[in-house]
């Protein structure tokens, strides 16, 4: 499969992680606010080098677990926001992830819409994905209504199914089909 990047939207560009992206990379990966919803807890120094690593590599999302995460920059500044990742589930059922984690100063702005948005039409779009989910710790609230303005549907909620940070957590399942994406009433916004 063949994608293009950049990605060029209104506000930002969805570009590869490079070396210089580390500091950005590490403001973000090791607050744990930013880490309080995800799998894993802030990360140390050694760590982000090595999550920017993998973030460095060429991801040609052509088979089953793999994942593009790209780093969103808005293009007024240059500031690093955010990064949104696009993950392939299941290769021959054309199944995919999205997920996106933003600096919290860059909350409230729209970013992680817009981004995404950019991101589902490269899934859908480009790659031809049939189905993309959302998975999120269910008290993850923002990131719940965030799923729902992009035109996610909620499919699920297990109930203590994740022990995760010394807790069992429940997960919320959010979903969207390729021809829902493509019935959205609007496909602007980035």
């Amino acid at each position: 499969m063949t994608y293009s990047l950049p990605i060029e939207t209104d506000r930002l560009t969805l570009r590869r992680y490079v070396e210089s992206d580390y500091d950005d990379l590490l403001k973000l990966q090791s607050n744990p606010d930013v880490a309080r919803f995800l799998l894993y807890d802030a990360k140390t120094p050694e760590q982000v080098k090595e999550s920017l690593a993998s973030r460095l590599a060429d991801v040609p999302m052509d088979g089953p677990d793999q994942a593009l995460t790209v780093a969103v920059i808005l293009r007024e500044t240059g500031q690093h926001v955010g990064e949104v990742t696009l993950f392939v589930h299941n290769f021959e059922h054309q199944g995919g992830e999205i997920g996106f984690v933003f600096h919290p100063e860059s909350h409230g702005h729209g970013y992680a819409a817009e981004a995404s948005l950019a991101l589902l039409r490269l899934g859908f779009e480009e790659l031809g994905m049939h189905r993309i989910i959302g998975r999120l710790d269910a008290t993850n609230t923002s990131s719940a209504k965030l799923l729902q303005r992009l035109g996610f549907r909620q499919e699920a909620h297990f109930v203590r199914n994740e022990f995760l940070k010394g807790q069992w957590t429940d997960e919320a399942v959010f979903a969207m089909l390729r021809d829902e994406w493509l019935q959205r009433p609007t496909k602007t916004g980035s």
